[in-house]
């Protein structure tokens, strides 16, 4: 079995590999970009690159069923799982290709894959860890709501720290396999196979992305990434009684505090939630480099440099979620502690990083 488990990652990453490859080679006959990416206001690349690099790692991902045969648990879980991301898969694809949905219709979609995964599986969010919430998890419309609101948060936030050269891969590759960490000492041998393959589908895909990208993750891409992590995460919460969420909430943490940070931020300023800006944390590191060292010809430099600086972050969260995976209170604590220093660090960029720039002005004035 564990031959069979190496054999069948191995075929994984080689798939997303040349998948990957092929649609590099054809996407300018396959593609005609009517996007206009270079000149989107939270652009932070300077030549044009197809957006449709979900099609290698979820193709990888179908492929590798035929490994999973032997494996009647695994092979099930896979399919209803992989079954589960279609709607969004699709409606993702449509806008990397040019035919551009709202951020509403992506979001409904992935709604629609949610309810395909607990009509297929059964499962969602059992409990809560938090004072008077877990009382109404008891009832299970509230508590399948409140599965589909954040795991539809989970899934557009991976979507939204998509804006440096390998920022969204690497942060998927590493909560996969703070997954299947959690998973593997749960013995769900299942749910951890399922996570490690995940991760090694997203590193072929990685090797052409990143540091210097020919190929973009895409909207079908990060959207269907972040679903089945969520949805992971929630069957193994169903599963593991003694896990809890603070956990998990620790290995989401930097998409999810990102993408509340988004929303607020628009709202004080009177602005759409939709609309996008420039002012996410990695574009803030990003602007921050080039400010300070490089200047802003450089942003192919900047651009994979702002992620390789911002990956401690990110994974020392996700650590931290493996570490406590069975601990609720002093995950609960570890999360409050991670939310004010994502605060304070962010704030603290963003002053420094605005005196540096003004300074710069008043020199080449």
């Amino acid at each position: 079995m564990f031959d069979q488990s190496i054999s069948t990652a191995i075929f994984v990453f080689i798939s997303s590999v040349l998948i990957s490859s092929v649609l590099i080679v054809f996407s300018k006959r396959l593609i005609k970009n009517k996007r206009g990416d270079l000149q989107a206001v939270q652009a932070t690349h300077v030549t044009p690159v197809p957006r449709i690099g979900g099609i290698a790692i979820v193709s990888a991902l179908f492929l590798s069923l035929a490994f999973q045969f032997g494996d009647a648990q695994q092979g099930n879980l896979s399919s209803k799982l992989l079954l589960s991301i279609v709607p969004i898969f699709f409606i993702g694809l449509s806008e990397d290709l040019g035919l551009l949905t709202s951020p509403k219709v992506r979001i409904l979609a992935a709604a629609a894959s949610g309810a395909i995964f607990m009509w297929l599986f059964g499962e969602w969010l059992p409990r809560a860890d938090f004072p008077g919430l877990e009382f109404a998890m008891q009832w299970a419309p509230f508590a399948i709501m409140l599965s589909m609101f954040l795991t539809v948060g989970v899934s557009h936030a991976f979507n939204l720290i998509d804006g440096l050269n390998g920022l969204a891969s690497l942060t998927a590759i590493a909560a996969a396999l703070a997954l299947a960490m959690i998973a593997n000492a749960t013995e769900l041998n299942a749910h951890r196979d399922i996570m490690i393959l995940l991760a090694v589908a997203i590193f072929g895909f990685l090797l052409l992305n990143f540091p210097f990208p020919k190929i973009f993750l895409g909207d079908a891409g990060a959207y269907s990434i972040g679903h089945m992590l969520a949805w992971m995460s929630v069957s193994i919460l169903w599963h593991a009684d003694d896990v809890t969420p603070w956990a998990i909430l620790l290995i989401f943490f930097w998409p999810v505090a990102d993408t509340i940070l988004a929303i607020a931020r628009r709202l004080a300023k009177g602005r759409p939630i939709a609309n996008p800006d420039r002012l996410h944390f990695h574009q803030l590191i990003m602007r921050a480099v080039e400010i300070i060292f490089l200047g802003r010809q450089q942003r192919r430099i900047s651009n994979p440099l702002a992620t390789v600086i911002m990956l401690p972050f990110i994974v020392t969260p996700m650590w931290a979620g493996v570490m406590l995976a069975t601990d609720s209170m002093y995950a609960a604590i570890t999360v409050l502690v991670c939310t004010f220093l994502f605060i304070t660090t962010y704030a603290t960029c963003l002053t420094i990083a605005k005196k540096m720039r003004n300074r710069r002005h008043r020199c080449i004035s």
